[in-house]
């Protein structure tokens, strides 16, 4: 979502660079890409990484998930949701005769039944799986977290010295752009909000599993039902218990909130509690991602095109509390919440890119929202620089004391990762004054016949596989 300068832009860094602390301090501007980590301050504790820790991102261009080690801020891992190669014959190679096809004639070539857009991601309670959608190919793949693996890859019977050992899953079909799974609290549901439609779908993720391991029987098994809802679901987030559905929209400017009405073995039967009127909040109409605050009383709504946040109660389920301004143009993406013994905040990604980050390339912003006061008092109090462009998928490690941050474009020309795409990991054991650490370029997936560049990042998760995490 980057712009060419303007004289709106310029009065909005003008404002912004009014804001307190964060935005000017001199660490949000000096430190460069390739900075190291700070020693730990005074009073805090270090890291908290366990050896299974990974943080997976979504490459919707690519059509690959990069999979960083947190302890070395390295990428050790590209999945392969591509079906690029599975075939010695050119027209199913990557690249053929030396020429690397384009992405749009990447995803047509003859007989490709790869990912198409790579996009949603969310891990279930225990963090063992994830569940990711095919924006354009209209699917769903689960991935195995502990192996780091796509469920349901099977042995390639054409295998050889320059094709892949494995013919990808071709997932779970599920209908028009289906574009963010969610587990429901017990984790026996995954439910996808099909965009493209007004309905959302509802998998039995333990049938699912089995289908795709070739041990059920049909489609039939995986998916429970099709539950009508407003036009262009984008999201559902669950209550804290787990008995109430909230569904946002990227054509309505409304919220529906459902009835989750589990039975006795834990299944849902969706009934609609209530749809509340946006249009005072999100006149656009544009509210792409949503999240439950750590208390579980506030479900917070990112609309982007109207370039704010909103709270929305949950004990009176779809009370809005408060609405806070982002600026202007500041595109807000996604929101991840960090609670610890120096602060309460919410980091919101800014699509928009600024000329003046680190080493004076343009770069997105994260803003920080000071959660510490009642939500009427709640504003930005800062922003800080992430280093990267077109910020958006964001997530924490179980201790609140790391963030990572994924970007959409490519570094500029003359930067320390120049036409890589990159991911931003921030030191927020002080989550008023975050501290970059370092970039993460994310390299590429190495195929037979070439390698593949990982781009166009969207969602990114933090998993640690056996701990109960966000969804739980």
């Amino acid at each position: 979502m980057s712009e060419a300068p303007n004289d709106s832009r310029r009065d909005f860094l003008k404002a912004a660079a009014a804001l307190p602390a964060v935005a000017a301090a001199p660490w949000a501007l000096a430190q460069g890409p390739t900075a190291m980590p700070a020693p730990a301050m005074a009073g805090t504790a270090g890291p908290d990484i366990a050896p299974v820790d990974r943080v997976f991102i979504t490459n919707e261009d690519s059509n690959t998930i990069a999979v960083i080690n947190p302890a070395s801020n390295t990428v050790d891992t590209t999945l392969n949701l591509t079906s690029f190669d599975e075939d010695a014959r050119p027209p199913f190679r990557f690249v053929t005769g030396g020429v690397m096809p384009t992405h749009a004639a990447m995803i047509h070539k003859p007989l490709y039944h790869g990912c198409i857009d790579a996009h949603g991601a969310v891990p279930n309670p225990d963090g063992t799986l994830l569940a990711t959608s095919g924006r354009g190919s209209s699917n769903i793949y689960l991935i195995d977290a502990v192996n780091r693996r796509v469920v349901g890859n099977v042995a390639n019977p054409q295998a050889g010295p320059t094709t892949n050992p494995e013919r990808l899953s071709s997932g779970i079909l599920l209908g028009r752009e289906p574009h963010e799974p969610t587990f429901t609290r017990n984790g026996r549901e995954l439910w996808v909000t099909l965009r493209g439609e007004d309905r959302i779908a509802i998998l039995d993720v333990e049938q699912a599993t089995r289908q795709l391991t070739g041990k059920g029987e049909g489609q039939a098994q995986a998916v429970r039902a099709y539950v009508p809802t407003l036009n262009g679901p984008a999201q559902v987030w669950f209550s804290k218990d787990g008995l109430l559905a909230f569904v946002i929209s990227q054509k309505a400017a409304q919220l529906e909130i459902l009835q989750v009405n589990p039975d006795g073995n834990g299944h849902s039967r969706p009934r609609r509690l209530r749809l509340v009127d946006l249009s005072a909040q999100d006149k656009p109409a544009f509210t792409p991602f949503q999240k439950l605050s750590p208390d579980g009383s506030q479900m917070w709504l990112s609309h982007k095109l109207a370039d704010a946040v909103s709270m929305v109660s949950v004990k009176d389920p779809g009370t809005v509390l408060a609405t806070l301004p982002l600026g202007e143009m500041a595109r807000p993406n996604h929101l991840e919440f960090v609670d610890n013994a120096r602060g309460q905040v919410t980091y919101m990604s800014l699509a928009r890119v600024d000329d003046g980050g680190p080493n004076g390339a343009a770069s997105s912003r994260l803003a920080i929202i000071d959660r510490s006061v009642p939500p009427a008092q709640q504003k930005v109090v800062g922003l800080v620089y992430t280093g990267g462009r077109e910020a958006h998928g964001l997530w924490t490690n179980p201790a609140n004391n790391l963030l990572y941050v994924a970007h959409e474009q490519d570094e500029l020309p003359g930067t320390p990762n120049a036409g890589q795409t990159v991911c931003s990991a921030f030191d927020v054991s002080m989550p008023l004054q975050p501290r970059l650490i370092t970039q993460i370029p994310l390299g590429s997936l190495k195929l037979p016949s070439g390698e593949l560049r990982n781009k166009k990042s969207i969602n990114l998760v933090y998993v640690r596989p056996g701990t109960k995490g966000q969804t739980a």
